[in-house]
């Protein structure tokens, strides 16, 4: 296979890239002054702006790549698993961002402080650090091996290697001096960018399949070889193993997306942006509204992939060659192979705006945890005074130091998810399981009961992770000997882990001088709002 990038794909590369260096270096004109404006803009920023940075940080180059594999290898429960993301969006809208504003947070583990002190605090930074890293990480590889295939033809490790590299300044480079306002910004303009993209892909897979819509969908319905219909929405079987069933979106699905709206900084940083709170649980509701056509669409690309490789009566004898494994996903071998001259450049550049979306984001918000709870109370025991303008500087330098981390974990995911084996996004999701499961057992502890200190919290923290970590299919092998592990879908990792986690945390006595009152009255949400 030879990859041909005619003259028209390398002029769409190079125009986006003229575009993101002259964006980036137009969004960091206003400089911010104090950390609270590098990390949260001063609550200055436009709902819609926000919602658009919250959909386009949510999505990622596992969803540019794995969407397209999903809807080819399945059929369409990913997509009804957004049911379980607006019940989060209107648990966490009602209940946990107007404890943001009215605390006047910058990290959301700042909350943990008022019950359980500022070691609570800092243990649940840390696991989100980890956690993220974990994530973001994978992520970051993700979009990696895809720029790898497109620019060098193959996916060898010092070809990855290159293209984590590439990936990793870029996004380091358009974050480091604005802050969170030029993240959002470029957001904006990089999910405008992949979005496209995924358009006009399946413009071009409309028009390369010469049959008519009502034949497409009879074709998806009926797939040859008497498999299910792949237009299959709501799935209601009980399956352990299965991620995206009715059960699995209704608790699993629900909690992974309360710990990314409310517990996760990444998004979380976000939505703190804005105005009021009022604006902040907006921009969550239609973030979460407008990730079912954006993900329909990259499902979307999948289906017609099918068609386009396994039902050759509608492609009129059109020889096509099948997808293989050393095309990693089959949009990409279909890239690779199939895709018309000036297309290639154009996925090149989504899979990169995914990933700079993403990326950008987490950088930012690990600077922010770095920087806000963890090296300023190391500054305050110590008794050591610094002014507004040095926790900027000592942002960046965290901001570069999470890049490598970021960087560090892509090259390891490189060879985790060969193990494992799990479609693209099933992988994505899966590992921000380790983090998400202690936060959400610590904080359901902190919403729903008076008991916990900062001892349990640490020993939640930590259960939450190690019962994750028990229920990898490796890990069952390597403990009982067995080829055949029970697979336990990542859902249930997090309902066992949060449950665990919950558990353990409320077996700490609160300490009552230290406690102090989380709820929020409608006058305290008025005045920060």
């Amino acid at each position: 296979m030879e990859l041909q990038f005619t003259g028209l794909d390398w002029g769409i590369f190079a125009l986006y890239l003229g575009v993101l260096a002259a964006s980036g270096w137009y969004f960091s004109q206003n400089r911010a002054n104090n950390s609270r404006d590098y990390f949260l803009a001063g609550n200055s920023m436009p709902m819609w702006m926000v919602a658009i940075s919250t959909l386009a940080t949510t999505q990622s180059a596992a969803t540019f790549l794995g969407g397209p594999d999903l809807g080819y290898r399945g059929d369409l429960t990913y997509l009804f698993t957004n049911v379980g993301a607006v019940i989060a969006a209107i648990v966490v809208a009602r209940f946990l961002i107007p404890r943001f504003y009215a605390h006047r947070v910058t990290t959301v583990y700042e909350l943990l402080q008022s019950r359980f002190g500022e070691k609570a605090k800092n243990r649940a930074g840390g696991i989100y650090l980890l956690g993220r890293v974990f994530a973001s990480g994978a992520r970051l590889y993700m979009a990696a091996i895809a720029v790898s295939m497109i620019l060098f033809n193959d996916i060898a490790a010092n070809h990855v290697i290159a293209a984590v590299i590439l990936l990793t300044a870029a996004g380091l480079l358009q974050t480091l001096i604005g802050g969170v306002r030029s993240v959002i910004q470029s957001d904006v303009l990089q999910c405008i960018v992949y979005v496209s993209a995924a358009v006009a892909v399946v413009a071009v897979l409309l028009w390369q399949i010469p049959a008519d819509m009502g034949q497409l969908f009879a074709a998806l319905n009926t797939p040859p070889g008497g498999e299910a219909s792949k237009l299959t929405l709501v799935d209601t079987s009980w399956d352990l193993s299965d991620p995206f069933n009715l059960w699995a979106t209704l608790t699993g699905f629900v909690l992974l997306n309360i710990a990314a709206f409310g517990l996760d900084q990444d998004v979380t940083q976000r939505i703190l942006t804005c105005k009021t709170p009022r604006d902040g649980a907006r921009a969550v509701l239609f973030s979460v509204v407008m990730v079912v056509p954006v993900m329909a669409v990259f499902m979307g690309i999948g289906l017609l992939l099918h068609i386009f490789y396994q039902n050759p009566q509608l492609m009129a004898g059109t020889s096509v060659s099948a997808p293989s494994g050393g095309d990693v996903t089959v949009f990409m071998h279909y890239v690779l192979n199939e895709m018309p001259a000036g297309l290639r450049g154009l996925v090149t550049i989504g899979v990169i705006a995914a990933a700079l979306s993403t990326l950008n984001s987490s950088l930012n918000s690990m600077a922010s945890v770095l920087t806000e709870d963890l090296y300023r109370h190391w500054l305050r025991v110590r008794g050591i005074h610094r002014p507004a303008a040095h926790f900027v500087r000592a942002g960046r330098w965290g901001m570069a130091l999470v890049a490598s981390a970021l960087g560090g974990m892509a090259i390891l995911c490189f060879f985790w998810q060969q193990i494992s084996d799990l479609p693209l996004i099933t992988f994505a999701l899966s590992v921000m399981v380790f983090a998400y499961s202690g936060l959400l057992g610590v904080f359901f502890t902190v919403l729903l009961t008076r008991r916990g200190n900062a001892s349990s919290v640490g020993w939640a923290l930590a259960v939450g992770f190690v019962v994750t970590l028990l229920q990898q299919p490796w890990m069952i092998t390597l403990l009982t000997d067995t080829n055949e592990p029970l697979v336990i879908a990542f859902p249930w990792q997090l309902c066992l882990g949060t449950l665990a986690s919950f558990a353990v945390c409320n077996l700490g006595k609160p300490v009552p001088e230290s406690t102090q009152d989380f709820t929020v009255t409608p006058n305290q949400t008025q005045a920060n709002g």
